[in-house]
């Protein structure tokens, strides 16, 4: 069997910053809840802070791509990390002289958030500019891979363990490892800084503030797009229904122990490995978009499965499929993209995407809580069966949807000198 080439020394090393970065997140995302519940037990002034987690993407998804399609993406990625280092030694400075609050811990997740768009932006930027469009859907396998690895099984125990020695330690490596993933972007070869795509005979360019709607101009007059765009969102909206109260589900109904609550959890996240591990094996065999029309109905199927059979082990195997196939999902619909998107919209036109995908999510996740006063499983079957219905309606535009790499258009994204991206 031949075996085929690598991604090249550039992807290695934005992969390798990745999982930096990633490792940073983890640590963050467990260590912050942790400091809140030490700094009051208040439920209300702690659900604040998973609100404003999600609450710079309504806010900052479009500058930060702006940003990103203007400036060079591996300085945006610096300076992204930077800022994040930075929080995190101010973290340190406050915990070590007793002066943390809860207000403090709200500004450093709001800032900390606004700076994750800028870097989840660029760095899904510059894939395409260091990957060839035929080996995008193996790039973004492992990148979300690795994330879910790092994010799952590293991160959260790593960040417990040391958080019971001394707090200062999970929050000094925290910044350590953005520093670290900071430096590793800046050391990308220029294929990565995106500059290229940059006309110089087309006169100075307009007001930043002019290129807000950029990217809605883009995904609305691109029929695929936006017809995968408005599709997306309907799930995503389903999505958000049928999982908006999976914890209460998986504590009463199912009956897990809350001390066991992680280790169910765990399910998804080898669902998701697994999905990351034989997505560009399935794209071979069917093709992206027959996988894609797959995927979209086996995770409305596999969370109304749940529904239906509320025993562990319904829950688990539910649970896994549903993380396989939205992993696989997200691998081959970021691939597409990347390859459509002409390489100097990319960040503005994934800013627009996430802004009204992201942002409509909290409006699902208020009809599940509301579908749930009558059954904890009602918003699986529910939310699952509408994404399911949607899925197969548009199973026949789906199974249409190219290759990545048989896209064709002649703006130069992917990698214009491929000496350049080794």
């Amino acid at each position: 069997m031949t075996r085929r080439p690598g991604l090249g020394a550039a992807f290695g090393n934005l992969f390798t910053a990745n999982l930096a970065s990633s490792l940073g997140d983890g640590i963050a995302r467990t260590a912050i809840p942790l400091l809140a519940a030490r700094l009051t037990s208040d439920p209300v002034l702690i659900s604040v802070i998973a609100a404003l987690a999600m609450l710079p993407w309504l806010f900052f998804a479009i500058p930060s791509g702006i940003i990103i399609d203007r400036v060079d993406r591996r300085r945006a990625l610096a300076v992204a990390q930077a800022v994040r280092t930075l929080l995190g030694v101010l973290l340190v400075v406050l915990v070590a002289t007793d002066q943390l609050t809860i207000w403090w811990l709200y500004i450093v997740i709001f800032v900390y958030g606004a700076f994750e768009t800028l870097y989840d932006g660029a760095i899904r930027a510059v894939v395409p500019s260091i990957v060839g469009r035929e080996n995008l859907p193996r790039a973004n396998s492992r990148i979300e891979g690795g994330e879910l690895v790092v994010q799952n099984f590293v991160s959260g125990p790593l960040t417990s363990a040391l958080f019971a020695v001394s707090v200062l330690i999970p929050l000094g490596l925290n910044g350590l490892v953005f520093a670290v993933a900071g430096a590793l972007a800046l050391a990308l070869p220029r294929a990565a800084s995106g500059l290229q795509f940059g006309d110089v005979d087309a006169g100075p360019r307009p007001a930043w503030y002019r290129q807000f709607a950029d990217g809605f101009r883009f995904i609305l007059g691109h029929r695929q797009l936006r017809t995968l765009w408005f599709l997306t969102i309907f799930i995503g909206i389903a999505t958000s229904a049928a999982t908006a109260t999976w914890v209460l589900f998986v504590l009463e109904t199912l009956e897990v122990p809350e001390a066991w609550f992680g280790v169910f959890m765990i399910t998804g996240a080898i669902g998701g490995i697994i999905g990351a591990a034989i997505t560009d094996r399935l794209k071979s065999w069917w093709g992206a978009g027959t996988t894609m029309g797959v995927m979209s109905v086996l995770s409305g199927a596999s969370f109304v499965f749940a529904g239906l059979v509320p025993t562990v082990w319904g829950g688990a195997i539910g649970f896994a499929v549903s993380s396989l196939a939205i992993t696989t999902w997200n691998i081959l619909i970021m691939s597409l993209r990347q390859s459509i998107i002409p390489g100097g919209l990319l960040g503005r036109v994934h800013g627009a995407w996430r802004t009204l995908l992201w942002g409509t999510m909290p409006l699902g996740s208020l009809l599940g809580g509301a579908i749930a006063t009558g059954s904890l499983a009602l918003p699986l079957l529910v939310g699952g069966g509408a994404a399911m219905l949607a899925a197969l309606v548009f199973f026949p535009f789906l199974r249409s949807l190219p290759n990545p790499e048989d896209v064709v258009h002649d703006d130069g994204a992917g990698p214009t000198d491929p000496l350049a991206a080794q």
